[in-house]
């Protein structure tokens, strides 16, 4: 194996790239081709949402929390993409069907299929179960989980808003890269409400086995939500001191590797 090889294995970027000429090597452009197919793939598809719900039911069994479906404003996939105002807001129907719910919880878990297909068919359920597993040992009161079709992330403000519940978790498809089209999104808003902004959130990106890894991403959201309890707070006033993980010291156990490669 080459120097160059070894470095490939610790990542999925374009680095060291064949070329011919001026050109990169045919394998490498259909390469290329495939995975912006994957990308465009997770944004226009839609989650496979019957095994999903399956599965809410085995964990409305497990954990005691029931699930509800609602829809944004948005009536198409083309009008999601044109449109990212109306995928903000509840319809009419699913804010009834919220409003006649019980209200007044600590937390509000909404899931949101965004821009990924994939990542919601791949790695929600997995995220979930984990999460869920978890965060029960808080004795938190938690809403019903509440799956949004064709939602952005500030859907999550308005439906905690209606639930009236203290923090939102948002779990969402993000916008597929051009190596990794399976990524979640998970965003955490303290006293979520219609005309929140981004600076009021704490995000944690790239939730994948391939990036973020899930346990990691659950051991992180639990530890913001628990920040946010204590500090009453959430986004940019919200600092993240958690303790670094293990895979921190790996990944320096990883650097100290390439440079030996390196020396090589």
């Amino acid at each position: 194996m080459s120097n160059l090889d070894r470095w490939k294995q610790f990542t999925q970027a374009r680095i060291g790239l064949g070329r011919f000429g001026v050109s990169i090597s045919t394998k490498d452009m259909l390469r290329f081709r495939m995975d912006h197919a994957k990308a465009k793939d997770a944004v226009v598809q839609e989650p496979s949402w019957d095994p999903i719900f399956d599965q809410l039911k085995l964990f409305s069994k497990l954990y005691g929390i029931q699930h509800q479906f609602v829809k944004s404003q948005v009536t198409s996939k083309q009008e999601y993409l044109l449109r990212p105002d109306l995928g903000r807001r509840l319809s009419e129907e699913s804010k009834i069907k919220l409003d006649s719910s019980e209200k007044g919880f600590d937390l509000g878990i909404v899931c949101v299929d965004g821009l990924s297909a994939k990542a919601i068919d791949e790695n929600l359920l997995l995220f979930l179960e984990g999460f869920l597993s978890k965060i029960e040992t808080l004795h938190l009161k938690l809403a019903p989980l509440v799956v949004a079709q064709w939602g952005r992330v500030a859907i999550g403000d308005e439906i905690s808003e209606i639930l009236q519940s203290k923090i939102c978790l948002v779990i969402i498809g993000e916008r597929p890269g051009l190596s990794s089209s399976d990524s979640l999104g998970l965003y955490l808003t303290y006293e979520p409400k219609v005309g929140k902004t981004d600076e009021a959130r704490n995000c944690i990106s790239n939730v994948r086995p391939l990036g973020f890894p899930l346990p990691l991403a659950c051991d992180k959201a639990i530890y913001l939500i628990q920040e946010s309890i204590s500090q009453k707070r959430s986004g940019v006033l919200l600092k993240d001191q958690m303790p670094k993980p293990k895979q921190s010291i790996d990944m320096k156990e990883d650097l100290s590797k390439l440079k030996s490669f390196r020396e090589e």
